[in-house]
């Protein structure tokens, strides 16, 4: 396969409330498919947040939505556009970083997190350097990542509650 360029196309999810920050680093096949963030059907970041918030896991990109502005979580990603191989992080090239100051300016964002190892790396390289904020990394919710089962990916995911 050769590395295909992509710009991401839909908005972040957050409002004045969200208090958390959750950023991947550039949305899956499945995902640009669907126009809205984790749409592979084995990816378990939704199945995740609604366990963490005691809620049923949300089906329609209107619940899924409504679930994070309830919950105070605000969700990006950290590449604005790139060439890459299929969904796979590790094929990325190229990146241009999506601006993520305007979340922070709108909301009282106490914490960041990112999804994976490969928006960790990318979040430190050009994110930081404009926000000059840390962020957590948590595991990667990619049915990709099979080293962590989903109880142990909910007791790494659980840090969020302590900042919603």
């Amino acid at each position: 396969m050769e590395h295909e360029h992509i710009i991401h196309g839909f908005d972040p999810v957050y409002d004045e409330n969200s208090r958390v920050l959750i950023l991947g680093s550039l949305p899956s096949v499945k995902s640009r498919e669907q126009n809205f963030y984790y749409g592979h059907s084995q990816n378990r970041f939704w199945r995740l947040i609604a366990a963490l918030r005691g809620e049923s896991v949300p089906q329609t990109v209107t619940e899924k939505k409504e679930l994070l502005l309830r919950s105070r979580i605000a969700v990006w990603d950290v590449i604005a556009e790139c060439d890459i191989i299929g969904s796979s992080d590790t094929s990325i090239r190229n990146a241009v970083p999506a601006d993520i100051r305007p979340i922070l300016e709108a909301a009282d964002i106490r914490c960041i997190f990112v999804n994976g190892a490969a928006a960790g790396k990318i979040y430190d390289k050009y994110q930081k350097p404009l926000t000059g904020r840390e962020a957590v990394r948590l595991p990667s919710t990619s049915p990709a990542n099979a080293a962590f089962g989903f109880e142990r990916l909910l007791t790494e995911w659980s840090r969020i509650n302590e900042y919603l």
